[in-house]
């Protein structure tokens, strides 16, 4: 069976942590924790604006979510520093695993998909910098229908522009809600689970197969399929 695979981006290609080197020369020790809670407000931006069909590009949901943190932890950060952490975004780094594995999983001929929140500008401007756009077949972006994973709809959507029935259509992610929004449109689900101490939620859905890292995806899809 051909296999499509439709890699979310933040958190699961590229690390988002990467912003905490730039962090930490601006504010110091906090910075870990800034980065933390400045991904979570991001993450909740984008939920909320989902929910209430608000929707505004994820750089927005960035930004918002940077200008909350500081004030919260009022860190005080100039609207120059607020720039290069905004700025920082369209750079920051690819996980150690994800060129080779990406290589890997080309060469045994299976169909590569970026898919994300982001804009297909912002995403295809993170990994081009990341040095692994080449190995995608496209960019499909929620911003093509103005909502957020996890939609249904986001997923329906992908399976549209991909042209690929749902158990065909592998999600990869390290995220557990992009995982149970996928499985539950009827696709299948590898969950990137790259911290031993990871939890997923305790729903009634869970991953088709659950990875430490890319390197292994192909093994356990293959497994899985047969």
């Amino acid at each position: 069976m051909d296999v499509t695979l439709a890699f979310d981006v933040y958190g699961t290609l590229i690390d988002t942590n990467g912003v905490t080197r730039l962090l930490v020369s601006m504010i110091g020790d906090t910075a870990p924790d800034f980065s933390r809670l400045w991904r979570d407000k991001q993450l909740e931006y984008a939920f909320r604006r989902g929910l209430m069909r608000r929707y505004r590009d994820f750089g927005v949901c960035t930004r918002d979510a940077l200008e909350f943190t500081n004030a919260f932890l009022k860190t005080e950060l100039s609207g120059a520093q607020k720039q290069r952490l905004l700025d920082s975004y369209r750079s920051l780094p690819a996980f150690a695993d994800v060129a080779p594995a990406l290589q890997a999983l080309e060469a045994a001929g299976y169909r590569l998909f970026a898919f994300s929140n982001g804009s297909a500008a912002a995403v295809g401007t993170l990994l081009e910098s990341a040095g692994i756009l080449a190995r995608f077949v496209d960019i499909v972006s929620v911003d093509e229908i103005g909502t957020f994973k996890p939609d249904p709809d986001v997923y329906r959507h992908f399976l549209e522009r991909s042209g690929v029935a749902g158990e065909s259509a592998w999600l990869v992610s390290g995220n557990a809600f992009d995982i149970i929004g996928a499985v539950s449109a009827g696709m299948r689900a590898a969950w990137v689970r790259r911290k031993g101490d990871a939890l997923f939620d305790p729903w009634d859905v869970e991953p088709t197969v659950t990875v430490n890292s890319l390197s292994g995806l192909q093994q356990a899809i293959r497994r899985y399929t047969g």
